[in-house]
């Protein structure tokens, strides 16, 4: 797909990952609406891109999981731009490190980095039937592929984010309903350091862990490789290549890389 003059929703879009999409795809041409739980930050992010490219964003402060705001956000995409041609499903929290994780950390992770994708899509999915076309795209993690050091609600769910991703493709892809699911390692944004300021030992292992996995990329990095993803319409997108090894080696011989990971999860936490 080429993205120019496409309309496009962008959650999480306050800075991070987010924030360089919204600045990407005006770049290319796309008209998007930036939304966020941190309104003020939605709509910085519009302004300075507006500056650049005058008239290309809109914000809005909403949450992404809830079904009435997502609603209201393909109804302001289309009063300003027209019909919703792309839905990224970025925002996503760390979550809560460690098995003592509440049922309401539990609750707050299921919502965020999974049924607000599902529930995008139940909106968006039988609209994009109609038109022949339409493309979502997930962001979800390695942690999605691999596992996450420290979370269980954050490798969970981006576990979960993947396979829903995968469900979409399988099911609709034929029907015009493109689908990318973004599986990044390391990228310089808040949620890098959530774990380590987070005062917990796995916490903090959890984030050495990703640092030392592989390079932090920046954000700018990531967006280039969705983009160039989506213009080709590919499905997997690993801005870090190594991913991919590591994944075939998981599936090799399962057992091996669990016992590679309690050893590396070890040495971590040695490091207290």
């Amino acid at each position: 797909m080429n993205v120019a003059r496409r309309v496009a929703i962008v959650t999480g879009g306050a800075g991070g990952i987010g924030g360089a999409l919204v600045a990407r795809l005006a770049r290319e041409g796309a008209r998007v609406v930036v939304t966020d739980l941190d309104a003020d930050s939605a709509r910085a992010v519009s302004d300075r891109v507006n500056a650049d490219h005058p008239g290309s964003t809109v914000s809005a402060g909403a949450d992404a999981s809830d079904t009435p705001q997502i609603q209201e956000l393909i109804d302001l995409a289309e009063s300003t731009f027209g019909p919703v041609d792309l839905y990224f499903a970025n925002a996503g929290i760390a979550g809560a490190p460690g098995l003592d994780a509440s049922e309401q950390d539990w609750d707050l992770s299921i919502d965020v980095n999974l049924r607000a994708h599902i529930r995008a899509a139940q909106l968006l999915v039988p609209l994009w039937l109609e038109r022949g076309e339409g493309y979502f795209v997930t962001t979800a993690s390695a942690a999605g592929l691999l596992t996450q050091i420290g979370s269980a609600t954050y490798a969970v769910t981006k576990h979960a984010a993947v396979g829903f991703a995968e469900w979409l493709s399988v099911t609709y892809g034929d029907r015009g309903v493109r689908v990318s699911c973004l599986c990044p390692m390391g990228v310089n944004t808040r949620m890098l350091t959530a774990g380590r300021d987070s005062g917990d030992a796995l916490g903090r292992a959890a984030t050495q862990a990703v640092m030392s996995a592989g390079d932090v990329l920046e954000p700018a990095e990531v967006a280039d490789a969705v983009l160039t993803a989506i213009a080709d319409e590919r499905f997997l997108i690993l801005p870090h290549e190594e991913v991919l090894d590591m994944y075939r080696h998981k599936g090799a011989d399962y057992d091996r890389w669990l016992r590679g990971m309690r050893r590396y999860q070890s040495s971590l936490l040695e490091q207290e």
